[in-house]
């Protein structure tokens, strides 16, 4: 099973997509000790003091494609989940520093805590709310329509490089306003459309 991610993918203003869109999309991966189900995941205060969160849909692909088509990209989705990517900064600071790979900075257990799958069918996928609280307070929110990126394009850009197997996830992006730090003994709830699938704590 492969976990993928996509970097800076929401604008705030519809009108920046178009131009966006002409940027350079960046894709990394994650591994699958990295993932935490609907748990509390443990603060991995040994390598890291500077956690950021960023919530994301994610998506599950339901069968193998390479060089998918635009418009056969969709059916290739079989369940949406919500999650958070974790980035370890200070650890990405110096790989970014010394040109090293930042696999340690993204990829640590409990750098993506998920919640469970619910069926694609569940969702209009150009319309899908989500958010993240904090501690009661909310942090995220955005909907699928401020993507740059949508479901389609992430999936026929990374099937041109690599094989999508059935199984695979990908991280679709972060809304562009809210990331930041998390903290030992925070408490994190993430709902689309307005349901609650995730719900834990930094223990």
């Amino acid at each position: 099973m492969k976990i993928l991610g996509i970097g800076s993918n929401y604008v705030v203003d519809l009108k920046d997509i178009e131009e966006k869109k002409k940027g350079k999309k960046f894709i990394f991966s994650k591994p699958e000790s990295s993932l935490a189900v609907n748990c509390d995941v443990e603060y991995p205060s040994s390598i890291t003091n500077e956690l950021i969160y960023e919530v994301e849909l994610v998506i599950k692909i339901g069968k193998e494609g390479k060089n998918i088509s635009k418009e056969n990209a969709t059916s290739f989705i079989s369940e949406i989940a919500i999650g958070i990517d974790y980035t370890a900064t200070d650890i990405l600071k110096n790989a970014r520093e010394t040109k090293h790979p930042w696999e340690f900075a993204k990829g640590f257990d409990g750098a993506a805590p998920i919640s469970s799958f619910k069926p694609v069918s569940d969702y209009n996928l150009g319309d899908i709310d989500f958010d993240l609280k904090i501690n009661g307070e909310e942090k995220q929110k955005s909907n699928t329509a401020f993507m740059i990126n949508d479901f389609a394009d992430i999936i026929v850009y990374i099937s041109e490089y690599m094989t999508l197997q059935s199984g695979d996830l990908i991280f679709t992006g972060t809304p562009a306003l809210g990331k930041g730090e998390i903290f030992k003994g925070d408490h994190l709830q993430c709902a689309i459309n307005g349901e609650l699938l995730l719900d834990f704590k930094m223990i």
